[in-house]
């Protein structure tokens, strides 16, 4: 029987959390009291929403505004907002509120969860997420009230300006604009606003970069050249993936779905479906009508996310330079892995390769079982399925509207493929599996054609 002994390793701890935060939120979120008809939610919608929230996703089943009452809506918050800065965060601030000391094991735990690159100073890290965290929504909420309190009133206007900075900021994609009459519209009525889009983009590009970028920043006094390896590919990689897709899109876009927009109205909308694919969720344009080559743009998008101990999901920036440049050294027939005049460890680049292997795995299979078993009515053709499940495992949140219609089926794969990506692919693995003794045996080698 001690072989079926439940052993709390990191990765267990950190799965079970976030799927305890879950539970609790879908069971909050199916009580009548959270529901504007007064009546009990479809558990597997609650469970969906609550998911979505939880993994800072944006898939929803139902309009936000339309069906959560403010009850329902805080409840969705405030899993955005544990889901955004990580549940052990949230566990170390009650910890710091009670006076409670941080233990060893419990900053191991931290420092993965949080994205260090070790243990030594990470509860420093973290008292500095969450003061960071709680400044720049401050920040981002307070600039969002020029426009909203005028528009929807002090009260609501309020309420919208945190909703939507907490959102943003955690890279959720959750909205209230169903206020204004239109179900799952997003921001499409913002689109030529510079005050709302800028301000959302701003929100999401700093939650994406992540508070270990941002704390080396602040530690090197802003000096370039003093920047970790990892922070300079993050500064770099996000100003390509900002400007790159932006222009591509006005590329595909330009007679489409901006064919109606001024040059600034256009150039909002080109930079705010750039930057929101990794990972918020947000939308200024109606995304069911863009062409399949934008789409397939916004895939890749998706995949590639945001960097690493962000609130941000996908594969990760960082990741994926990592195989590139392992890549590069292999065509080159190099045997040593060196970005910015820096090697970099043989083990890590098996670990990137093998996430991205996961990664087009899981979303292959999701796509092949959804297209299987959704039915014509639909409309879930295969570009749309996709868009679907790179959005649901990347933890994303855009849609081109076919959230609402899927079937149980169809949902369940959904929410587990946002579990998955907000825990990450290798924790989750890293937690089903039982460490095995090393084997003292060694087996013969033989060649295998490839290529």
């Amino acid at each position: 029987m001690s072989r079926f002994k439940f052993r709390p390793t990191v990765p267990r701890i950190l799965a079970l959390g976030y799927l305890g935060v879950i539970l609790l939120g879908s069971f909050l979120l199916s009580l009548p009291i959270s529901s504007k008809t007064g009546e009990w939610t479809p558990y597997i919608n609650a469970l969906f929403t609550s998911t979505s929230a939880t993994c800072v996703t944006g898939l929803i089943a139902y309009d936000t505004f339309m069906h959560w009452t403010a009850f329902g809506q805080v409840v969705i918050i405030l899993l955005i907002q544990v889901g955004g800065i990580g549940f052990m965060t949230v566990v170390t601030l009650f910890s710091f509120a009670l006076g409670r000391r941080i233990g060893l094991y419990e900053r191991v735990i931290l420092a993965q969860s949080a994205g260090a690159m070790g243990r030594s100073g990470v509860v420093r890290l973290v008292k500095r997420i969450i003061i960071f965290t709680f400044s720049v929504e401050l920040a981002g909420a307070f600039l969002l009230m020029i426009r909203f309190i005028p528009e929807f009133g002090a009260g609501r206007g309020i309420w919208f300006s945190v909703f939507h900075s907490i959102s943003a900021f955690c890279n959720a994609g959750f909205d209230l604009m169903g206020a204004k009459g239109t179900a799952f519209a997003s921001l499409t009525s913002y689109s030529g606003d510079a005050l709302v889009n800028l301000t959302i983009c701003a929100l999401i590009v700093v939650g994406g970069m992540g508070y270990v970028v941002w704390s080396d920043i602040w530690d090197k006094k802003f000096r370039y050249r003093k920047y970790r390896l990892h922070t300079r590919i993050v500064l770099w990689a996000t100003l390509i993936l900002v400007f790159v897709p932006a222009l591509l899109i006005y590329a595909f876009e330009h007679n489409g779905v901006l064919a109606g927009m001024g040059p600034g109205e256009s150039f909002l909308a080109c930079l705010f479906q750039s930057i929101t694919p990794r990972t918020a969720g947000f939308n200024t344009v109606p995304l069911g009508e863009l062409s399949d080559s934008t789409l397939f743009l916004m895939d890749i998008l998706m995949l590639i996310g945001g960097n690493s101990g962000s609130t941000a999901g996908g594969i990760k920036v960082t990741t994926i330079v990592v195989v590139l440049f392992g890549l590069y050294s292999s065509v080159r027939g190099e045997r040593d892995i060196t970005i910015g005049k820096r090697s970099v460890d043989l083990s890590l680049v098996k670990q990137a390769m093998s996430l991205c292997a996961i990664y087009l795995i899981l979303t292959m299979l999701a796509v092949l079982i959804i297209c299987a078993i959704e039915p014509e009515e639909n409309n879930a053709t295969l570009s749309v399925v996709l868009f679907e499940c790179c959005s649901a495992i990347c933890t994303v949140g855009v849609t081109t509207g076919i959230t609402p219609s899927l079937t149980v089926g169809s949902k369940i794969i959904l929410i587990l493929l946002m579990y998955a990506g907000r825990v990450g692919v290798l924790t989750l693995a890293g937690a089903m599996m039982t460490k095995r003794k090393a084997s003292l045996t060694r087996r013969p080698h033989e060649k295998i054609l490839i290529g």
